[in-house]
């Protein structure tokens, strides 16, 4: 008999599995351009903090990094290890939370993070474990969110709110993607920089949208798999018409704004 000792937000993100990666792929260019920030060379030890399916763990270790990937979910490092074999090195994946990292100090020459720290429950803790595993002169390169209040990122997550009965994050993942806030967070730990970036979501139609993310996105997966039978009809119907403002002549274009942030360890 086994008992399972996942926390809620672990079963939540983990229950797509491989399924993610659909997701990811959604943010390819972002995620791309981030380890391009980070440029990560052959031979360097990386942390890629929330890795998920591990595209840009695996992105890293293309350029001849020796990385290692972390999550809370167990179904996402799963994933993550089926979907990165015959990749040379191997990234190495293993369930861990951004707020206690299992490794010594200064144990990494390069962290990044794709919209994965953003969610942590206690920023200035991940903050100051990601700064004690990092070498002095090491990199940084993060993927945030940086959306209007009246955008289509802050209108997704307001739309599952709607729907859901789970509580509101204890610390809001928008914070991650204002510079003020970036500039205080890591202050004395890291030199860096900001910038805007947009990343766009093309899709050919509504229908594909919703299947990606009730497949592959465990806030919208939970969402629904949580409502009664009588009522995920309609909790569809609501999906589909946010995402038809976003209908061109040929398709979906689904502007969503960012920032990509570098830095370096002082």
């Amino acid at each position: 008999m086994t008992t399972d000792t996942q926390s809620p937000e672990a079963r939540m993100w983990g229950q797509p599995g491989t399924a993610y990666d659909g997701i990811s792929f959604g943010l390819a260019d972002t995620i791309a351009h981030t380890v391009q920030a980070l440029w990560p060379r052959a031979g360097a030890r990386i942390l890629d903090i929330g890795t998920g399916t591990g595209w840009a763990a695996r992105l890293a270790a293309w350029r001849g990094a020796r990385v290692t990937g972390i999550d809370i979910a167990p179904g996402m490092i799963a994933a993550a290890k089926s979907l990165s074999e015959g990749i040379t090195p191997r990234p190495q994946f293993q369930e861990a939370a951004a707020e206690a990292l299992p490794f010594e100090d200064a144990n990494f020459d390069g962290v990044i993070s794709t919209y994965g720290i953003i969610f942590s429950a206690a920023p200035q803790k991940a903050i100051a474990e990601l700064a004690r595993v990092t070498r002095p002169g090491g990199r940084l390169a993060l993927a945030t969110w940086a959306d209007a209040p009246e955008g289509y990122i802050a209108g997704f997550f307001g739309l599952l709110g709607e729907w859901s009965d789970a509580p509101p994050p204890p610390a809001s993942p928008f914070d991650w993607g204002r510079p003020d806030w970036l500039q205080l967070a890591f202050g004395g730990t890291f030199r860096i920089e900001a910038r805007a970036q947009e990343t766009t979501l093309y899709a050919p139609d509504v229908e594909t949208v919703w299947h990606e993310y009730v497949t592959g996105f465990g806030p919208v997966a939970a969402t629904h798999a949580a409502l009664p039978d009588d009522r995920k009809p309609a909790f569809r119907a609501a999906f589909e018409a946010f995402h038809r403002a976003y209908e061109t002549e040929l398709g979906l274009a689904i502007p969503r704004p960012a920032l990509v942030i570098r830095g370096v360890r002082t």
